[in-house]
């Protein structure tokens, strides 16, 4: 879902993080904020404090997106389920669990968490204006007019039963409570997910048409976001009932390409690297394991000195990184190459001792028939059901 993503802080022991994405659009709140909103609702003020307004305005809607995502992961780490952080992003933020919530109970708790956190900010800040308004400085008092407001106005558009939105989460968790099925569940609600994207889509052409080209543009944009997450929601129940509890074991490629330590980088190239295509090989000194090398560290090693050079001086070794463990979870196995970018995994039985490789593209190629098949006998069975 993103790109660079940078760690700033941590509440309640949970990462807090920006994507790049988010500095673009901060930066087009901002300006909206200072050159738009506030020169509305607040006239007569100088350029200066209109913009000190956006920047403050911006800064505290981002701040309440991640209250409203703390919400979420405080109530699903109480169900047991691991938060790897929040991120904010270009459409605003996500908190990334490791696994859905355990039953239908939870996850409509985890779903209105943080709407529940969103009403009461709105409502606190409705609070402020009400006890304080007279005495505040109107600059301070449109700011918190407009974080009153923009809060409720997230509450309603998330409560939009359309996943992947608070909403959607909401309408699973009661199709999963009434069917038993969550695949069949997030489905339903993922269908309905796509349908409001290109709903969104489609007024934002309209939008654009009628000359409203930044707020067409943007419409355009979140509902676009929008059709990809809900299919994503989709995808990532199947992938986990596919693979959730399977050790890597039953996937990995038992007898794979090894190379010698003591073979020349230029042997490495010629011989392996262009003969398989794959871009990491375990090196091996006899039986033993010694490490791995890349096409990463032959690319660091200039091309004439491929000759001198053994693959044991350029292999780095096993960690954490790039090795696994036979009765591993290939879920999680999944997800560490996910985060790492590693599309090959040696799983390692001992320090020294190789039991095979697993590829992302053997993993995805099971999964993609494993969902083609899964995929048409539920169809089957809705069809005979009907019937």
């Amino acid at each position: 879902m993103f790109g660079r993503r940078f760690q700033l802080f941590k509440i309640f022991g949970i990462p807090i993080g920006i994507d790049l994405s988010w500095i673009v659009v901060a930066t087009l709140v901002s300006w909206s904020l200072a050159r738009g909103y506030f020169p509305m609702v607040a006239e007569g003020l100088e350029a200066s404090t209109y913009w000190a307004m956006g920047i403050t305005g911006a800064l505290g809607l981002f701040a309440s997106v991640v209250l409203h995502e703390l919400g979420h992961s405080l109530v699903a780490r109480r169900y047991g389920v691991e938060i790897r952080g929040i991120t904010l992003f270009l459409f605003g933020g996500v908190a990334e669990l490791a696994s859905e919530p355990p039953s239908p109970r939870s996850e409509l708790w985890v779903a209105v968490a943080g709407p529940i956190t969103s009403v009461l900010l709105s409502l606190g800040f409705f609070g402020a204006v009400v006890v304080a308004g007279g005495a505040m400085p109107l600059p301070l008092l449109a700011v918190i007019q407009y974080l009153a407001f923009i809060n409720m106005m997230l509450v309603v558009f998330n409560l939009v039963p359309a996943m992947p939105l608070d909403g959607g989460r909401v309408l699973r968790a009661i199709l999963w409570a009434r069917s038993g099925n969550l695949r069949r569940a997030t489905r339903i609600s993922s269908q309905i997910g796509g349908m409001f994207g290109f709903v969104l889509i489609a007024l934002g052409v309209l939008a654009f048409l009628q000359g409203n080209y930044v707020g067409g543009v943007w419409w355009f944009m979140i509902g676009l976001f929008l059709r990809a997450a809900a299919s994503s929601a989709y995808q990532n129940v199947l992938v986990r009932r596919a693979l959730e509890g399977e050790p890597v074991s039953r996937f990995m490629e038992p007898d794979p390409v090894v190379v010698p330590r003591a073979i020349s980088v230029r042997e490495l190239v010629e011989d392996y690297v262009y003969r398989h295509h794959f871009k990491a090989f375990p090196v091996v000194d006899g039986d033993r394991l010694v490490g791995c090398v890349t096409t990463r560290e032959i690319k660091g090693l200039p091309v004439e000195e491929w000759d001198q050079q053994t693959v044991g001086a350029i292999a780095r070794a096993c960690s954490e990184e790039n090795t696994l463990h036979p009765d591993d979870d290939a879920l999680e196995a999944l997800a560490k190459m996910s985060r790492s970018g590693v599309s090959r995994m040696m799983v390692v039985e001992r320090p020294d001792r190789l039991a095979g490789i697993l590829s992302l593209k053997d993993l995805l190629r099971f999964l993609s028939l494993k969902i083609e098949l899964e995929g048409d006998g539920e169809a089957s069975i809705e069809r005979r059901r009907a019937a």
